[in-house]
């Protein structure tokens, strides 16, 4: 068996990032910028004012001081004339500022009259003014690699950026393995069980930029195995589910050295996930996770997710890894390194009694996995524990 790291270094080694693809900005939420994008607008484009009000000349701004109003400026309606001394503009939020003025006084410190008005109590000179580019000027970079969120997007528009370069959203083939499975909605015999794995990591994959391709369950057959290898052709990445371990019925290794899988390892030093197995299928890179279904999940945290990552040309690093202080005492841990279903919430890190890894229920109640390195010692209450958040 290698440990989790080796197990990741090899893996990454498997992967590379995928070529680029223009979009258009409103379709790039989720997705990785491939190539940094540039204003080519500052913001704001002018000097802009902060508050509704009037704006004149810092020379104007005095306690009692009269002016008379020549004019208008809403937020997209500048003022076309020039603003002279003893003169100002009603100005509003957004508005640019007319050219001679470098102040907005905001409405409630002015007494209207007509088009008089008197400055009752003024702000400090220059007030309530937003500078030309005071948020990023012409040229200003959006880096890359990034995936994009919100704020990115609204950045990006407000740069007057319409379309941008990102890596194209890796397919992946998901083959659930054995002829105890069937697909949910369907009629189980007594001695079948429902595919979960596929579905669970097709959301997985989803929510983390992949585009994941699930399909038909392999029997526990040569030919049956052979036909998904087939289905799978042209998937950037093929992920099998079951079928990896030493059982007279595990054919997936047999089947896929077939199709020339060049093997990278076999077995990793991981609680639950032990028969994890990798190589690459041709020029294409695989991943065969346990049949298990919190070991598959844990394993799609643990080594897939981090190999999608690079794909779409984000850093070759493992899965984020936070701490906080246990909640409880916990025992010693054994050879291998264990990844247990947990809730962090406002008492600490309480990892579940239950960590079989055929219990779905458990998982879906967790909100991280707590990592307890290989022979780990036991575990006091109020110790840090180092946890993967879900």
């Amino acid at each position: 068996m290698i440990s989790v790291h080796e197990a990741l270094s090899q893996l990454f080694a498997l992967v590379s990032p995928l070529e680029t693809e223009p979009i258009d900005l409103r379709e790039g939420t989720g997705r990785v910028l491939a190539t940094a994008a540039h204003a080519t607008r500052a913001q704001p484009p002018f000097d802009a004012s902060a508050m509704d009000g009037y704006a004149l000349a810092q020379g104007d701004v005095a306690e009692g001081a009269k002016l008379t109003v020549i004019g208008e400026a809403p937020a997209g309606h500048g003022f076309q004339g020039r603003v002279g001394p003893g003169e100002a503009v009603r100005i509003f939020t957004g508005a640019p500022l007319p050219t001679g003025t470098d102040h907005v006084e905001i409405q409630e410190n002015v007494a209207r009259d007509g088009d008089a008005i008197t400055l009752l109590s003024p702000q400090p000179a220059g007030a309530n003014v937003r500078k030309a580019g005071t948020d990023f000027e012409v040229g200003e970079a959006v880096a890359a690699p990034r995936i994009l969120g919100a704020a990115d997007i609204a950045l990006l528009a407000a740069m007057n950026v319409p379309k941008i370069t990102v890596t194209r959203r890796p397919e992946v083939a998901l083959i659930s393995t054995g002829d105890e499975l069937v697909m949910p909605g369907e009629d189980p015999r007594l001695d079948q069980i429902i595919a979960s794995n596929a579905l669970g990591l097709e959301a997985l994959l989803s929510a983390h930029g992949a585009l994941p391709r699930v399909l038909p369950i392999a029997k526990d057959t040569a030919e049956s195995l052979n036909s998904a290898f087939r289905f799978a052709r042209g998937a950037d990445l093929v992920v099998t589910i079951g079928g990896a371990s030493v059982g007279d019925h595990d054919l997936v290794r047999p089947v896929a050295a077939e199709h020339g899988l060049r093997p990278s390892f076999y077995k990793v030093a991981i609680r639950p996930g032990k028969p994890l197995t990798a190589g690459r299928l041709g020029t294409t890179p695989m991943l065969g996770l346990p049949g298990n279904p919190v070991s598959a999940l844990v394993c799609g945290h643990v080594f897939l997710l981090p190999m999608v990552r690079v794909m779409l040309g984000l850093p070759a690093r493992p899965a984020e890894r936070m701490s906080a202080p246990l909640a409880h005492d916990v025992p010693p841990n054994g050879p291998r390194e264990h990844y247990m279903r947990a809730v962090v919430d406002g008492s600490g890190l309480r990892v579940f009694n239950r960590q079989d890894s055929s219990l779905l229920g458990v998982f879906a109640e967790a909100n991280a996995l707590a990592i307890r390195p290989a022979s780990d010692p036991a575990r006091a209450a109020g110790e840090t524990l180092s946890y993967l958040p879900l």
